[in-house]
């Protein structure tokens, strides 16, 4: 019983891309560090990962069982874990409350607005499964379910939403999500066409799409550059605001409408690179602030 347990656990974090939290954690990490002006608690640290850890983990589980079928018919997606059996859709159903579960434990155990708002943070990445069946702005959708960490990381550690930092880094969380998110949604074009699924490429085209991509990108940019305006942490945010404009250039330079053959290295590699970078550069720079004071 506890062999198939494990198994079944194992298997369902493999479903969910839990490695891919890396994505999102460290955004939500700076939103934290910079509403402390240095080192959050301990005790916020680990109640804000269990809510990111059980946010995504509930989203994904979420959209693994309500796009099981999709799953099964697109040859990209078909060996997944749902459509193969090796993750049965009961224990998905069951990981996804737990999931919720902590995540709403989390909030509760942050502070009363992170409480508050918590169910409007879970309705919003449960939501966003549905969106690809009516709406081309899914990718949007996408983007303002992860830009709700960092801002919800500022509301844990402050109990209030009284600046306009994590509004900014939200802004560029939801636009440099939206605009990689297209990028991921070039490979599906054929299939997203034959099955009467939205997105932007399957509107619009891939070339016209990649274009939408970047210029989704350029606002991310100029958000990251109001951010740096907003904070004024010196050289060492500076460098990330270099280093993650150059990421982005690089990133659009590695696919192009008639070459998608490199497009897991541009949406895997080089956008956690973004959230590492912004991370280490704007969170380190209030770091050593915080120590020089």
């Amino acid at each position: 019983m506890m062999i198939s347990l494990a198994n079944n656990l194992r298997t369902t974090l493999s479903m969910i891309k839990i490695e891919h939290t890396l994505f999102a954690l460290p955004f939500a990490f700076l939103g934290a560090v910079l509403a402390a002006n240095g080192w959050p608690t301990a005790r916020q640290i680990v109640w804000i990962t269990l809510a990111m850890v059980g946010a995504r983990s509930c989203a994904m589980a979420f959209n693994r069982i309500v796009d099981r079928e999709f799953d099964a018919q697109n040859p990209r997606t078909r060996m997944r874990e749902l459509p193969t059996g090796r993750v049965s859709l009961r224990f998905a159903r069951a990981f996804t409350i737990a999931s919720a579960a902590l995540f709403l434990l989390a909030a509760a155990m942050l502070n009363r607005l992170t409480l508050l708002l918590a169910p409007l943070a879970l309705a919003s990445v449960l939501f966003y499964s549905y969106t690809k069946r009516f709406t081309s702005l899914s990718h949007l959708v996408l983007g303002w379910c992860l830009s709700i960490a960092p801002t919800g990381a500022w509301i844990a550690v402050r109990g209030a939403l009284d600046s306009r930092v994590p509004l900014l880094l939200s802004l560029i969380v939801l636009l440099w999500t939206a605009g990689f998110d297209i990028l991921y949604a070039c490979q599906d074009y054929d299939f997203d066409r034959r099955a009467g699924l939205f997105s932007i490429p399957a509107r619009l085209g891939i070339a016209r799409a990649l274009w939408i991509a970047r210029a989704l990108h350029g606002g991310a940019f100029a958000a990251l550059l109001a951010l740096y305006a907003a904070t004024r942490l010196g050289a060492l945010a500076l460098v990330g605001v270099i280093a993650t404009g150059a990421l982005l250039v690089y990133q659009h330079r590695l696919v192009r409408a008639d070459d998608l053959s490199r497009l897991n290295t541009a949406f895997f590699t080089t956008n956690a690179f973004v959230s590492v970078i912004l991370f280490v550069t704007f969170g380190g720079a209030a770091l050593l602030g915080h120590l020089n004071r």
